[in-house]
């Protein structure tokens, strides 16, 4: 592969992973798999979280397509894509990590953005985290956050409609 392929399936890798995050959060996090992400949703004083579990299935992912890319593993039926969509998904793994779990949640270091579009990621996640339970809900995504007004807006619709059991400090 040239070196303009390579950079081009990393980076579509790493884009397209924004998506599988956003539907693996709304569909199976917030539905047969809340087992596992319901201690996200709720005060504790761990270090670490079921939710962790998740993190560890993106691993998986990547280090698949490692090893389907991988002659060594493969031989001659290596796929060399692999190699490449494997460091897409470890460096949205890496994001992931440093926005959510660093940023938005504070696990690894104590910073408020003040403006700008990180401020922006906070409020959206905040937002997600403003229903009780796992019906409802808004931005499913880590990486691309919609305008927090109209998330409000939407959780405001949410209540109204009986979908999702809103907190009282927000909408």
């Amino acid at each position: 592969m040239s070196i303009f392929a390579i950079l081009a399936t990393v980076l579509a890798s790493v884009i397209a992973m924004e998506f599988v995050a956003w539907a693996s959060h709304k569909y199976i996090m917030h539905g047969f798999g809340w087992g596992w992400h319901r201690d996200h949703h709720e005060p504790h004083n761990n270090a670490l979280e079921k939710n962790d579990l998740y993190g560890i299935v993106g691993a998986v992912m990547s280090i698949s397509m490692f090893a389907i890319g991988s002659p060594l593993i493969m031989g001659a039926s290596a796929w060399e894509p692999g190699t490449w969509v494997g460091l897409g998904i470890l460096f949205y793994g890496i994001i992931y990590t440093l926005i959510h779990d660093g940023l938005v949640h504070q696990r690894y270091f104590k910073y408020v953005p003040k403006r700008g579009y990180a401020k922006r990621l906070v409020q959206a996640h905040k937002l997600h985290h403003a229903t009780i339970g796992k019906q409802g809900g808004v931005s499913f995504g880590f990486v691309f956050a919609r305008d927090p007004a109209k998330l409000k807006a939407e959780l405001k619709q949410q209540r109204e409609a009986g979908t999702a059991v809103v907190r009282d400090a927000v909408g």
